[in-house]
C-alpha cells in the first residue's frame, strides 16, 4: 500500500538567535514538524546550542 500524505504537517527549520548575533563561526539549527493549520505563526522553542553550551531561543526560518 502507498503511504498517505501527512496532510497539514510541514517540516520547519529552527535557527538559534543568540549564535547569529554573537558572530561566532557555524550555526545551530534543528529540524522539526508542525501542524500549519493549528499553529499558523512562526515557532519559537528553547533548544540546546552545542557551540555556546547552553539553552537558547531558536526561531523558525523561511
Amino acid at each position: 500500500m502507498a503511504k498517505k500524505s501527512k496532510g497539514n504537517r510541514v517540516q520547519v527549520i529552527l535557527e538559534c538567535t543568540e549564535h547569529k548575533e554573537s558572530g561566532m563561526p557555524g550555526m545551530s539549527r534543528y529540524i522539526t514538524v508542525k501542524n500549519k493549520k493549528n499553529t499558523t505563526e512562526r515557532m519559537e522553542l528553547k533548544k540546546f546550542n552545542p557551540v555556546l553550551k547552553k539553552y537558547t531561543l531558536h526561531k523558525e526560518i523561511k
